[in-house]
């Protein structure tokens, strides 16, 4: 997998209908079918099915993380599935179409864990949906991939709106700028004066200057993760200093000419929120950047509440 490339594999029943909505989904690079976490070696479709073989009929999914996010993928395929049947999906029954989600990337498993949590918080229920990481996958025979495009008159247990859906569904933005209303009810004076109107809180007087415990600093405007405290530096200055934003582009860099001096103000994104100024004067190990941000501007998750706030998929960033 490239950097911007995620693979995942998802069992929902016949994987003919699976692979066939998943494939709908903008942002899905490629599918396949196969049969996945059973106790044989290359087994075939009629071992699958006669021969008590363990394994699930699966789909294999290569998805650009940019167009199709994981969550948003998993919001989908729930839409395929009874999550609360145990090994039966539509008309099928058996051990081979039972529900299941299996990784390759650990980092994925805090955001699906958090995702099967939601899906179970809406229905009231304990869901029957595997969650584990991949042990083994075999490609399914040759007549088995693309099925439903060979054979459009095929057997599906997925209703065909559904592909529709899957044809047309765009991933919600995760983190977006509030309502004013909401702003102005939700954030502190200061947070509201720093983030809206590029104020400046005062030195060695704000939250976070000192602070140096392992976690991650998102947008107080809008919950987005901006920096991590593996790249916090004291640099003397009395506001947070960090070597690097996250990733670039979560930072947006404007010319700020105020006070009568010439500097780079910068601004989160997604929310368009003042967060402070880069200079370059930061660690030269580290880049030479110097980010100083607000306090105001920023809310600190420990790493020991980010799973539990939702920020599980960024616990990667201090793995040694």
């Amino acid at each position: 997998m490239t950097g911007g490339q995620g693979e995942i594999y998802l069992a929902g029943g016949c994987f003919w209908g699976t692979e066939h909505f998943l494939k709908q989904i903008h942002g899905v690079i490629e599918t396949q079918t196969g049969y996945a976490n059973g106790k044989t070696e290359c087994p075939s479709y009629e071992d699958v099915c006669r021969k008590d073989t363990g394994h699930a009929e699966t789909v294999r999914l290569v998805y650009d993380k940019a167009e199709a996010p994981l969550e948003f993928i998993l919001e989908l395929y729930y839409q395929t599935i009874d999550p609360l049947s145990l090994n039966r999906q539509g008309n099928d029954i058996g051990t081979q179409y039972r529900t299941g989600i299996y990784y390759t990337d650990e980092s994925d498993a805090a955001l699906i864990k958090n995702s099967v949590k939601k899906l179970e918080e809406r229905l009231g229920r304990t869901v029957s949906i595997e969650l584990m990481p991949l042990e083994n996958f075999y490609p399914a025979e040759e007549y088995h991939q693309n099925y439903l495009d060979k054979n459009p008159h095929g057997y599906c247990h997925i209703k065909p709106a559904l592909f529709s859906l899957a044809k047309n569904a765009k991933p919600k933005a995760r983190f977006s700028k509030p309502q004013e209303s909401v702003l102005k009810s939700t954030l502190t004076p200061l947070q509201y004066e720093v983030t809206q109107n590029a104020a400046t809180e005062r030195p060695f007087a704000n939250e976070y200057w000192d602070r140096f415990e392992d976690g991650i600093y998102v947008d107080i405007t809008t919950g987005e993760p901006l920096f991590s405290s593996a790249d916090k530096f004291e640099s003397g200055c009395g506001w947070p200093s960090f070597a690097k934003a996250l990733d670039k582009a979560l930072i947006e860099e404007r010319t700020d000419k105020s006070l009568g001096m010439k500097r780079t103000e910068v601004r989160s994104v997604s929310g368009s929120a003042h967060l402070g100024h880069v200079f370059e004067d930061g660690p030269s190990r580290s880049g030479g950047l110097r980010y100083c941000i607000n306090s105001a501007a920023l809310k600190f998750v420990p790493k020991d509440r980010m799973e539990a706030e939702g920020y599980g998929e960024w616990l990667y960033l201090f793995k040694s």
